[in-house]
């Protein structure tokens, strides 16, 4: 058995103890500078406030001053930091990694370097370089599918694929988080893992505006609603990520499994990226929109803005056409600079089909 720090306490990175634990690990819950008083609730009451749940027996909370003797004395690392704080998260850990140890990231993003879209994993090792780390073949897995926090700390089945640029990384760490109900599966196609993983929080967003639009129009939740359109932003959401995929060099296959369907369908059945894309189709403004989500992450909006930014420079440097990804591009328009227009449907999914 292995000792494990997982780095931040939020609803996921806590979630990730209950596997971990129940497969023998040691675990310990090292917290950011945002998570004090979730430690601190642990370290009183052993029940994390926002899971509704006492964490698992045995695992330990600490306050981010203790990172270092904490993580010096483990074997693993999972970094339970949200997209923005990847960064700082490779900063923190780069005078304690020791070479070659296993690193799983729950973190879901894309990252806009002004010339290319990078993938977190890849960020994460420059930052490291750059932070002087003296660690070597730090081979960072992704978790990537459809896992809510809540229901992995309630032990529900649950599926995830967990992608690396080496595909025995991969292996390794799934070999070590699967218990009874984790099923984790491994993939080194690490570029289309990611893509969905990060896209879905904004087609999810998308696919909440129906249901808002219907409210809006005076309808009431049923079987006759606007699920037509509903799925026609799904489908489109899904061609969309493979032609990304394509753009950035990876198989546009993963977009048909786990990271893509799965993870947009799990999305879209509740939380806040849903509830936001509601409140955009009931017709409130993204400020209003946001004021009513009292200060919650929106994750969706970060993606957007990187999509958004890629967007501008690969289609001017003519990798992609000028009408590809309406979808996107409407979404950017909405959430982003509040204008509201038609669905652009009559451009979904051009002449030859999703892989076209």
């Amino acid at each position: 058995m292995a000792s494990f720090t997982i780095l931040g306490a939020g609803m996921m990175g806590t979630a990730f103890a209950w596997p971990l634990s129940d497969r023998g690990h040691t675990v310990r819950l090292v917290g950011t500078h945002l998570d004090r008083e979730l430690v601190s609730s642990i370290r009183e009451s052993g029940r994390h406030p926002k899971l509704g749940l006492s964490v698992p027996d045995g695992v330990t909370a600490h306050q981010l001053e203790e990172l270092e003797p904490v993580l010096r004395g483990s074997d693993a690392l999972v970094l339970g930091v949200s997209s923005a704080g990847v960064r700082w998260a490779a900063r923190r850990v780069a005078p304690y990694l020791a070479s070659g140890t296993p690193l799983g990231m729950v973190a879901k993003g894309l990252e806009w370097n002004g010339s290319r879209l990078e993938l977190l994993p890849d960020v994460f090792l420059e930052e490291l370089a750059a932070a002087g780390s003296a660690a070597r073949d730090v081979a960072p897995v992704a978790v990537a599918g459809p896992c809510i926090a809540g229901e992995l700390a309630r032990r529900v089945p649950t599926a995830v694929v967990l992608a690396s640029r080496s595909l025995g990384a991969a292996e390794a760490f799934a070999e070590l988080v699967r218990a009874a109900y984790y099923h984790a599966f491994s993939s080194d196609e690490l570029v289309g893992v990611e893509v969905c993983a990060a896209l879905k929080n904004a087609y999810a967003m998308g696919m909440a505006m129906p249901a808002g639009e219907h409210a809006r129009a005076g309808g009431a939740p049923g079987s006759i609603a606007f699920h037509n359109l509903e799925a026609a932003v799904f489908a489109q959401s899904i061609h969309e990520m493979q032609r990304v995929i394509r753009l950035l060099g990876g198989n546009p296959h993963s977009a048909a499994w786990l990271p893509g369907v799965g993870d947009l369908d799990v999305t879209c059945n509740g939380g806040r990226t849903g509830r936001f894309g509601e409140l955009l189709g009931r017709g409130l403004t993204p400020d209003q929109a946001r004021e009513r989500m009292a200060g919650a992450t929106l994750e969706c909006l970060e993606i957007l803005r990187s999509l958004e930014s890629a967007l501008a420079t690969y289609t001017a440097r003519g990798e992609l056409a000028e009408g590809e990804l309406p979808l996107a591009r409407h979404l950017f328009r909405r959430a982003l600079h509040g204008v509201v227009e038609d669905w652009p449907l009559s451009k979904f999914f051009g002449s030859g089909g999703p892989l076209s």
